[in-house]
């Protein structure tokens, strides 16, 4: 009996001791990620662009305030007389830099995020999938200049136009190129996807509103490189700030393409693969 007692006893004393080594189950570890995928659930992925087009337009309107309300539209060192309507660049050389660093970031981040959940929801069927190899490169060849357009961003943030002239010129056309030809690359090939898929109307309409933002900001970005050359500053700068709020309806164009994800969550739901449609149908591919 004392044996036994002394081995339940010593059984006892090794149970508290794992337990005093693991207090927590297994899953507490992953717990955190367990919570973002429920979120996720929830918001979805539309939440990507709404995040990326609100700092973006927080951003600007934030520095314009401050420029105009605070500053009482000063003239800072990096403006060339007789220019008296600062650049965003000008603005946010200075004090704002930080916020003008942080902002850029942020909204490159997600919007790059968006990108690759459209990407990755058309991989797995939660969106209408490519159907054919043009697609796919159309595709890629818009996340490529997506990504020239991050660095440019990113960089003439970095790089102010009062102590790195030169180079934030040649960022800030990394960044109006970029978005462009992303677009222009991405609007094609929703083109593409909605000469197949004709009865999802929401592919239409992402090709119309980003065509429309193609459209309108060609029309501005040569005006205002005409004006930068000509030295006519403020006209050029008031474009500049057009240019920057119409990019937000561009970042925000992406929610229409997110959005239809959330009724696809069931896998019963989803898209089939391109190959077992292909297997089922005997009409080629569309480019």
């Amino acid at each position: 009996m004392t044996s036994g007692r002394a081995s339940s006893q010593l059984f006892s004393s090794e149970a508290v001791f794992r337990v005093s080594l693991h207090p927590y189950p297994k899953n507490h570890i992953r717990s955190p990620f367990r919570y973002l995928i429920a979120i996720m659930r929830i918001l979805s992925y539309w939440i990507f662009p709404v995040l990326s087009g609100l700092m973006w337009l927080g951003m600007l309107l934030g520095m314009l305030i401050y420029w105009i309300v605070d500053e009482k539209r000063i003239v800072y060192p990096s403006m060339t007389p007789p220019q008296t309507i600062a650049y965003i660049s000008d603005v946010g050389a200075y004090e704002l830099k930080p916020l003008f660093i942080a902002g850029c970031v942020i909204t490159v981040i997600f919007l790059d995020l968006s990108f690759f959940s459209d990407c990755w929801l058309r991989h797995t069927g939660r969106l209408a999938p490519n159907t054919s190899r043009g697609q796919k490169i159309l595709f890629g060849l818009s996340i490529f200049w997506a990504i020239v357009g991050t660095v440019g961003l990113i960089c003439l943030s970095i790089f102010d136009t009062y102590r790195h002239d030169n180079l934030h010129l040649m960022f800030l056309g990394f960044f109006i190129i970029g978005y462009l030809l992303s677009a222009i690359f991405i609007c094609w090939e929703y083109q593409r996807l909605g000469m197949r898929y004709r009865e999802h109307r929401v592919l239409a309409a992402s090709f119309w509103v980003k065509l429309i933002f193609i459209i309108v900001e060609i029309g501005l970005a040569i005006p205002f490189v005409v004006l930068q050359k000509l030295k006519r500053n403020n006209e050029a700068a008031i474009i500049e700030w057009v240019i920057a709020f119409v990019f937000s309806f561009y970042v925000f164009s992406f929610i229409i393409d997110l959005w239809p994800a959330m009724r696809t969550r069931d896998k019963t739901a989803r898209f089939s693969k391109p190959g077992l449609r292909e297997m089922s149908s005997t009409s080629p591919p569309n480019f």
